[in-house]
């Protein structure tokens, strides 16, 4: 290890500036989503299956629950906009905004140039957890998803229940692509549920059992019209394995929920980024 120098101290004793404040971000009204949450009815419930994954569609105005069943699971989520795929989730701008793991008031964020709110989260079960001695929260922005590409790099075995490929069979059986052209929509997820953080001294990314039980929920608000996969993960509650055919999983299930359109007087669906575009040229 090099030398330290010897005003090593004081630099390490700079204090942070946060990269992007969020005063200015425009503010959910969650006393409206609030309102109309609890004048919803259920429309539909779709089961992601233990070590697959599950579609769904949700029109702008609407809300979907993430419900945890039978026994501790965690799911990884991708969000598209219902009307073009080129508009996707963007966990790394989330998580420049809000930080590595997300719950209420928070939002998940689309990719550029839209970079808008595509779905605020109006309930979360588990706020309570906050974040442990270790450095773990849940549901997190930072892990990418697990994949087969990672699991055959490190193992050099063939595996397709990783969540990378859960979510492709799901977006390909929504939409009629090719199992290659779904794989490339496919992006970086929202670990619903998942319980990470980096270690302190080595900062790697770890995952520890989930505090989820059946009865736990995340709830979301749709800011456009969605398209979203669920994947339960192969690694049940992530307590010992990644991708897993032996860890204990359970299905997860997905509520629909449309509130009537006079709860949402007054909302409109954000528009796109205003950014003009030219990026200087």
């Amino acid at each position: 290890m090099t030398q330290a120098p010897e005003d090593a101290d004081s630099r390490r004793a700079v204090a942070p500036v946060i990269c992007y404040p969020t005063d200015t971000l425009p503010e959910a009204d969650m006393a409206l989503y609030a309102a109309a949450l609890a004048g919803a009815e259920l429309v539909e419930t779709v089961v992601a299956a233990p070590r697959d994954a599950c579609s769904f569609r949700v029109p702008a105005g609407g809300f979907f629950r993430i419900r945890s069943v039978e026994a501790p699971q965690v799911g990884d989520l991708n969000l598209w906009n219902a009307n073009d795929l080129s508009e996707r989730f963007y966990s790394g701008k989330t998580r420049a905004l809000h930080g590595t793991h997300l719950s209420t008031g928070e939002r998940m964020w689309s990719c550029f140039p839209h970079l808008r709110p595509m779905a605020t989260i109006v309930e979360d079960s588990l706020d309570w957890y906050g974040i442990d001695e270790f450095g773990g929260s849940v549901h997190d922005v930072i892990g990418t998803r697990c994949d087969p590409h990672t699991h055959h790099l490190l193992s050099g075995a063939q595996y397709h229940h990783c969540c990378h490929s859960n979510l492709t069979r799901a977006l390909a059986e929504a939409t009629g692509l090719s199992a290659e052209a779904a794989a490339r929509e496919v992006h970086d997820v929202l670990n619903v549920f998942m319980c990470t953080g980096f270690t302190r001294d080595t900062g790697q990314y770890f995952m520890k059992a989930s505090p989820v039980r059946p009865g736990d929920h995340l709830t979301f608000f749709a800011e456009i019209d969605l398209l979203g996969a669920l994947s339960a993960c192969p690694g049940g509650d992530c307590g010992s394995e990644h991708s897993s055919d032996v860890a204990r999983c359970a299905p997860l299930e997905v509520d629909i929920l449309r509130a009537p359109d006079a709860l949402l007087a007054g909302w409109h669906a954000p528009a796109r980024n205003g950014y003009d575009g030219s990026h200087g040229m």
